[in-house]
């Protein structure tokens, strides 16, 4: 064998993160050693893997070839060590999850796994649909927990839990306990929006698709958390999923806007790449996942801790 993992692990670096620099940080190693381990790589085989774009590195066809190839023989590499150290082969997990997964069920899921397999490595990242859908298609992440839809064709994805948004308002609001509300009338009203790219924000804009007007948007904000803490305040109406709004309908912070004329019904998906290895630690998180929604219909009715 001509190569060493370390070259392929330093090209998967540079190949992710397009920069040597920004490779050898995220490596532990001198720029001159990441540098030298790619560029013997690529001697060896007389060959290249990498063009300069600018400042950036970016993959050519070969590049682009070789990596789902380097990171699924890394991966295995991974799992062989572990097994070789006694920890039965769970290694590290790198996980993306949507907003809404992330703040509810993440890391129940994270604390319960590694509970489970107390040597084993999970890192979260928690962004919005389109970022994670970016990540596992550059092999950044192993695993992605998503909320909106995914259509590219290197990502595989299965279904997980149906979830279901709700509009809301403050029980101070004028549409509060008026029952079903038009969608003409919710079009005139300020809206705290989840950002462009985020599942929530589609699945709500692909519901009033039929119709021609736009949603009057006063505030956009990144976080769940803090559309709520807006619509609390009386800035507005939201809509955000019912497994983020069950704790303060209890309450009655917050209050349901019924809305029949839209769908506002989407599914929790898993996603990784099509040429991804699906390792021990990562073929466990599945299970668990599953077995967390086993026998549920929707994601509001997962046994959850009560947020006081």
């Amino acid at each position: 064998m001509h190569f060493t993992l370390r070259q392929l692990e330093v090209y998967v670096a540079v190949a992710q993160h397009e920069s040597v620099s920004r490779a050898a940080r995220a490596l532990s190693l001198s720029q001159s050693a990441t540098s030298t381990a790619l560029a013997e790589l690529e001697r060896q085989f007389d060959c290249q893997l990498l063009d300069r774009v600018g400042k950036r590195l970016r993959l050519n066809a070969l590049g682009f070839q070789l990596l789902p190839k380097a990171v699924a023989l890394l991966d295995r590499a991974e799992e062989i060590e572990e097994i070789l150290h006694g920890q039965q082969g769970i290694g590290s997990l790198d996980v993306g999850a949507t907003l809404t997964i992330g703040n509810y069920l993440a890391t129940l899921l994270i604390s319960d796994f590694m509970q489970r397999h107390p040597g084993s490595r999970v890192r979260l990242a928690v962004r919005n649909t389109r970022e994670i859908v970016d990540r596992v298609r550059q092999h950044e992440l192993d695993l992605g927990l998503i909320e909106g839809h995914c259509e590219e064709e290197d990502v595989i994805t299965q279904p997980w839990v149906e979830d279901e948004l709700s509009v809301f308002c403050s029980p101070r609001h004028p549409l509060a306990g008026q029952g079903p509300v038009e969608l003409d009338r919710l079009l005139r009203e300020a809206w705290i929006m989840r950002e462009q790219g985020s599942g929530t924000r589609m699945t709500l804009e692909q519901a009033a698709r039929h119709r021609r007007g736009r949603f009057n948007t006063l505030l956009e904000l990144e976080h769940t958390e803090g559309i709520k803490r807006a619509v609390e305040s009386g800035l507005g109406i939201g809509c955000v999923s019912k497994l983020a709004l069950r704790d303060a309908f209890r309450r009655g912070s917050l209050v349901p806007i019924p809305t029949p004329e839209l769908d506002l019904s989407r599914q929790f998906a898993f996603i990784w790449h099509r040429h991804k290895y699906l390792a021990t630690g990562m073929r466990e998180f599945l299970r668990l996942c599953r077995q967390m929604t086993e026998g549920i219909r929707r994601s509001d009715e997962i046994d959850l801790p009560p947020v006081s």
